[in-house]
C-alpha cells in the first residue's frame, strides 16, 4: 500500500514508534456506516486498499469491487479542511487534551432548523453560535468578510440533505475545534512554513452563548459588558450586581397584545448591527415592512429582522438569548415593546414642563450659570495642571515611547476617570488586609465598586522616585489594546499628586502565586492541562501584541508576576509600564536605559540594549520552562551540575531525559510527550542570537502540534553568565519560595 503526506503536513494521523495511531471515529455520525470503522472490529484485511486523497481525504476500499467501504471525511474529528461535507447528523468534537485524541467535552456540528447555522456545544449545553447563515455567510460572526476569504463557508443540499462545507481555494486552510471549544481558522503560510490563525470563533466573552441571559445584550466593549434590553430589567439584581448575568432580564411593561389581544398600543424598538438571538424562524417576505406587519399581527411575536438574502426572521419562543451587540456589521433588530416603554408622550410633557421654568425663571437661571462657570473655569484650570504634571512625568531619555498614532497626541483623558474618594471607598481607604501585591512603582489593591464590581487598584507610590512615565507609558499602551489574554484597563486616577490605574480583578491572582508556592492552596490544582493553556494564552496574547493590534508593542518585561490569572486560568498579560510601541516598518530599537527583571531579559537586550519581538520570544521561553518546572529562574540553581534552571533543561533534554525537568506533580506518563515538546519549544526560544528563535506565532504553531518536525536549539547562553547579581540562589529540593523580584533599571553611557 502507497503511503502520500501532503505539504503542509496535518495532524490526522499520527505515528508513534513503529506504529499508527488509529483514525478515531467521533460519537453522532451517520450511523448506517457506523459497524464499517468502530474502535474495536477490524476495517482492513487482505482485499482492502487504503489511499490518501489529493483532497486529504483517506479512503478505504474493497478491491474486488472497488467499492468505498471507509472514508475519513465521513467520520470527521476535531479538524475540517476544504471539499469534506458536514452534514446534519455529523458532529465534530475536540481532543480530550493535547496529547489525547479521544472525544473531549466539545462537539460542533449544523443545526438546521427554519435557518441553518453552526454550533458548538460543551457536553451538550450551547457554547457557541454561528447565527444563521444568509445564503453566503453567517451573520452572527462579526469577522465574516475576514473570516472566509473567497467565499468561505457554505451551506449546501443534495440527496443526503443539508450540508457544511468549504470550496477548495488556491490557498490551504483548515478549521480547528481546539480544546477550549473555540473554533480557529488557519490559512497555510507557505513562506514561513506554518499556520497562521486567521479567525477564532470565541474572541471574548460575549461570544459565549447567552452569556447575558434572557433579553439580555453583551457588549464586549462595555464596562459592564451585559446589560437589558429596552423595555427589560435584570431578573436578580443581586446576581448582577455580582458580574453573573445568566438569570437575564424580565420585561418591565406587559404587551399590550397579550393583556388586551389587540395590537394598536404596541411598537417596535429598532437596534442595529446586532447578532440576532437564536431561535429565528423563517419567513419568506421579502419587505422589511411585511416582516413588521406579519409580526404585529402575531402576539406571540417577540422581535423581527430582516436580510436581503434570507428575508424575514421572526422570533416567537418565550425568550430571546445569546444578543451581541457587534460594531458597525450586522443586521437591524425590531424589539416589540409596549409604548409606553418608549416614554414618547411622556417626552412631550417633559419638554413643556422644562421650557415654562426657563421663561419664567430666566434671570434665576443665568445667575446659575455664571456661578456654573466660575466652577468649571477653576476645575478647568486644575485638570490643566494636572495633566502638565503628568506629561512632565515622562522621561527625556530616548527609551521612551513617543505617544503619537498618526501625527495625532493621545490624551490620558480619553480613559474613563475615577475620583480619589471613589477608590479610596472601593478599598477601604487602601487597607493594608486589600493588598494584592507591591512592586517598585507602588502597591496593587482589591476593591469593590458601588456597583459591586470588583477591581485591582494599582496605585504609584508617592514617594516612589521612579514610575511616572511608566504609569503614563502603561495607560496609553493597554488603553489602545483590547484581546481575551491581556488585562483589561478600565481607567485611572489623576487627581493631584495621586496617580492610579484600574484594572479588572484576577480571582486567581498571578501566574507566580500558585506556580512557585507549593504550601499555595491553588497551587495542587494547576495541572497540565491548565498549565499548557496558559502557556497557549500567553503565547496568542504576544501574537496580537506583535502583530494583530494596529500598534506593534514590545512588552520588555514579560514574566510570571505579570501574567493573571481568571476565574477559568485563563491568562492575562499585564504590567505595560516597559513596553515599547514600534513604527509599522519597524523590527529593532536600541536603548541606553535597559529596564526589565534579570532573569527573563534576552542576551542581546540586557548587554547592548537592543530589543526587538524576539526579546519578548526569549522571555516567553524562560516562563515555559519555569510553568514546566514549577521552578523559578532567578530562585533555582542545581549545585551538583552547578547550572541554571536553563542550563538544566538543556542537559536533562539532550540526554533524552527531559521528563525530568518537569514539576513531579505533572510528571506522568499520559502527558509526557507533550511536556518534553514543550521544553524543546521553550529551548528553542531561549537560543543566543534572535534570529535563531521562532517568531511567537511560529511557537503557538509548534505548541499546537502544526509544526511537526522541530528544528534543533542551540545551547542557552544563561548559564555562562555571572549569576551574582541574581541574589541568593536556592538548591534542589529547597523549600521556602520567595515571588518577589527585582525589577532593574541600568544606564550604560554608549
Amino acid at each position: 500500500m502507497g503511503c502520500k503526506q501532503r505539504n503542509p503536513p496535518h495532524r490526522h494521523l499520527r505515528r508513534h514508534s513503529n506504529h499508527i495511531r488509529r483514525w478515531r471515529s467521533s460519537p453522532r455520525q451517520r450511523p448506517e456506516r457506523d459497524h464499517l470503522a468502530t474502535n474495536t472490529s477490524p476495517i482492513m484485511n487482505s482485499n482492502t486498499s487504503a489511499q490518501l486523497l489529493d483532497t486529504g481525504n483517506l479512503v478505504l476500499r474493497d478491491v474486488p469491487t472497488g467499492n468505498v467501504i471507509w472514508d475519513s471525511f465521513s467520520y470527521p474529528t476535531n479538524i475540517f479542511i476544504p471539499g469534506m461535507k458536514h452534514y446534519e447528523n455529523m458532529s465534530m468534537s475536540s481532543w480530550r487534551s493535547p496529547s489525547d485524541p479521544a472525544v473531549g467535552n466539545f462537539t460542533a456540528a449544523l443545526r438546521a432548523l427554519s435557518i441553518p447555522q453552526s454550533m458548538v456545544w460543551k457536553n451538550g449545553m450551547p457554547h457557541w453560535r454561528s447565527g444563521p447563515y444568509n445564503g453566503n455567510f453567517f451573520i452572527g460572526i462579526k469577522e465574516m468578510y475576514l473570516a472566509y476569504p473567497g467565499g468561505g463557508f457554505r451551506v449546501e443540499n443534495d440527496s443526503g440533505g443539508i450540508y457544511f462545507t468549504s470550496p477548495t481555494l488556491r490557498f490551504l486552510t483548515k478549521t480547528e475545534l481546539n480544546l477550549a471549544g473555540s473554533l480557529v481558522q488557519y490559512l497555510w503560510d507557505d513562506r514561513n512554513k506554518s499556520w497562521e490563525v486567521t479567525w477564532a470563533s470565541i474572541e471574548s466573552e460575549c461570544d459565549l452563548y447567552g452569556k447575558c441571559g434572557p433579553f439580555g445584550i453583551c457588549n464586549p466593549l462595555n464596562f459592564a459588558i451585559c446589560t437589558c434590553l429596552r423595555g427589560f430589567e435584570p431578573a436578580n439584581r443581586d446576581e448582577w450586581k455580582n458580574g453573573n448575568w445568566t438569570s437575564g432580564c424580565t420585561r418591565r411593561t406587559e404587551l399590550q397584545c397579550d393583556r388586551e389581544n389587540q395590537n394598536g398600543d404596541d411598537v417596535f424598538w429598532r437596534m442595529p448591527f446586532i447578532k440576532v438571538p437564536d431561535f429565528a424562524e423563517l419567513y419568506p417576505a421579502r419587505r422589511e415592512d411585511e416582516c413588521r406587519t406579519v409580526c404585529l399581527r402575531n402576539c406571540s411575536c417577540l422581535a423581527y429582522s430582516h436580510d436581503a438574502n434570507i428575508g424575514c426572521m421572526f422570533w416567537v419562543h418565550e425568550t430571546l438569548i445569546d444578543i451581541q451587540q457587534f460594531n458597525g456589521v450586522g443586521p437591524d433588530i425590531y424589539i416589540r415593546l409596549a409604548s409606553s416603554d418608549l416614554d414618547r408622550n411622556k417626552d412631550k410633557r417633559l419638554v413643556i414642563i422644562i421650557i415654562i421654568p426657563v421663561v419664567v425663571g430666566f434671570a434665576f437661571v443665568s445667575t446659575c450659570m455664571f456661578l456654573a462657570w466660575c466652577r468649571l473655569t477653576k476645575r478647568k484650570g486644575r485638570l490643566i495642571r494636572d495633566r502638565k504634571a503628568l506629561e512632565t512625568l515622562q522621561s527625556a531619555d530616548s527609551s521612551a515611547i513617543v505617544l503619537k498614532d498618526e501625527s495625532e497626541e493621545i490624551n490620558i483623558e480619553e480613559l474613563p476617570l475615577f475620583t480619589f474618594k471613589t477608590l479610596a471607598d472601593a478599598t477601604n481607604q487602601f487597607h493594608e488586609d486589600n493588598m494584592l501585591g507591591k512592586g517598585g512603582f507602588g502597591h496593587v489593591y482589591k476593591g469593590t465598586l458601588a456597583n459591586g464590581k470588583q477591581v485591582a487598584v494599582k496605585r504609584l507610590s508617592a514617594n516612589s522616585g521612579q514610575g511616572g512615565a511608566e504609569f503614563r507609558n502603561e495607560a496609553v499602551v493597554i488603553s489602545k489594546v483590547q484581546h481575551r489574554n491581556l488585562v483589561k484597563l478600565l481607567g485611572c486616577c489623576v487627581e493631584r499628586e495621586e496617580k492610579m490605574l484600574v484594572y479588572e480583578y484576577m480571582p486567581n491572582k498571578s501566574l507566580d502565586v500558585c506556580l512557585f508556592d507549593p504550601t499555595h492552596p491553588l497551587h495542587k490544582t494547576l495541572d497540565w492541562l491548565k498549565r499548557f493553556s496558559i502557556i497557549e494564552g500567553i503565547g496568542r496574547g504576544l501574537i496580537y501584541l506583535h502583530m494583530e493590534s494596529r500598534l506593534k508593542i514590545i512588552h520588555r518585561d514579560l514574566k510570571p508576576s505579570n501574567v493573571l490569572l481568571d476565574g477559568n486560568w485563563n491568562p492575562k498579560i499585564s504590567d505595560f509600564g516597559m513596553a515599547r510601541i514600534f513604527g509599522g516598518n519597524q523590527d529593532q530599537a536600541n536603548t541606553a536605559k535597559v529596564v526589565g527583571t534579570y532573569g527573563y531579559m534576552a542576551p542581546e537586550y540586557a548587554i547592548d540594549g537592543r530589543f526587538s519581538e524576539k526579546s519578548d520570544v526569549y522571555s516567553f521561553g524562560v516562563l515555559m520552562l519555569e510553568i514546566v518546572s514549577g521552578k523559578k529562574n532567578t530562585h533555582y540553581y542545581n549545585q551538583d551540575w552547578s547550572l541554571s534552571l536553563l542550563g538544566c533543561a538543556w542537559k536533562l533534554w539532550t540526554e533524552g531525559n527531559g521528563i525530568a525537568f518537569a514539576d513531579q506533580t505533572i510528571a506522568n506518563q499520559d502527558f509526557e510527550a507533550e511536556i518534553v515538546r514543550c521544553i524543546h519549544i521553550a529551548l528553542l526560544c531561549v537560543q543566543e542570537f534572535p534570529k535563531d528563535r521562532p517568531a511567537v506565532q511560529n511557537v503557538v504553531s509548534m505548541l499546537n502540534h502544526e509544526t511537526v518536525d522541530l528544528p534543533l536549539p542551540e545551547q542557552p547562553v544563561a548559564e555562562k553568565w555571572d549569576r551574582s547579581h541574581v541574589g541568593s540562589t536556592q538548591p534542589i529540593g529547597k523549600s521556602g519560595y520567595s515571588i518577589n523580584e527585582l525589577t532593574i533599571t541600568v544606564l550604560d553611557g554608549r
